[in-house]
């Protein structure tokens, strides 16, 4: 990736971030934790709800059922609520509640891998991280910076070294905006992207 395409996703996204509604820094971990398979829309629905009721060290005590009827709309709900609960009770026990700036310790909680630990560390403690979903995938195959195959650590890794550091955390989000509003999975809005070298502008 090129100075060039920076400036155009700059162009496109200039003021791109999370679109997680937090304000604590554990509500920002389970929010990731819920956003799998879930849209950051209908997350933040429900966060809302689960937020206002529980505080961490009510989440560590609540009864899981509780929970699953909150976060139901999220989908796979048994899980993530099994997820919550356990993550709620080791920031408790081990951190008095707060998430510590240790990868290791993040990527060991039930529900938290690599992409989830890097929107975490990158938002919360401005660690320079590239985390690779669907949407960024979907991208970079598209413009030519992965290749079909690749996996998203892949994708991660090539990313990785065509941008600079420094850049890592706000190009993740440039991608993501850009590949949820414009460069879309169906229907991809052709007319409103400034990339013009792309596999699907080229049959728009």
């Amino acid at each position: 990736m090129n100075n060039n395409i920076c400036e155009i996703l700059d162009k496109m996204y200039p003021d791109a971030r999370c679109e997680l509604i937090y304000n604590k820094d554990y509500e920002l971990l389970i929010a990731v934790v819920l956003s799998a398979q879930c849209t950051d829309k209908r997350v933040n629905m429900v966060t809302k709800e689960l937020f206002r009721k529980y505080d961490i060290y009510a989440l560590a005590k609540t009864d899981v059922k509780d929970i699953e009827s909150i976060i139901r709309p999220c989908g796979t709900h048994a899980r993530k609520a099994l997820y919550i609960k356990e993550i709620a009770k080791s920031l408790v026990d081990n951190y008095d509640g707060k998430v510590p700036n240790d990868r290791t310790y993040l990527e060991s909680l039930p529900g938290v891998g690599h992409k989830t630990a890097n929107v975490v560390l990158s938002n919360l403690f401005d660690v320079p991280a590239l985390a690779v979903d669907t949407h960024v995938s979907r991208v970079s195959k598209r413009l030519g910076f992965a290749k079909e195959k690749d996996d998203v650590l892949t994708i991660e890794h090539k990313l990785m070294k065509k941008i600079s550091k420094d850049k890592w955390s706000r190009v993740h989000h440039q991608l993501v905006l850009f590949g949820r509003y414009t460069c879309k999975s169906k229907n991809p809005l052709c007319e409103n992207c400034l990339f013009t070298e792309c596999k699907v502008r080229k049959k728009c």
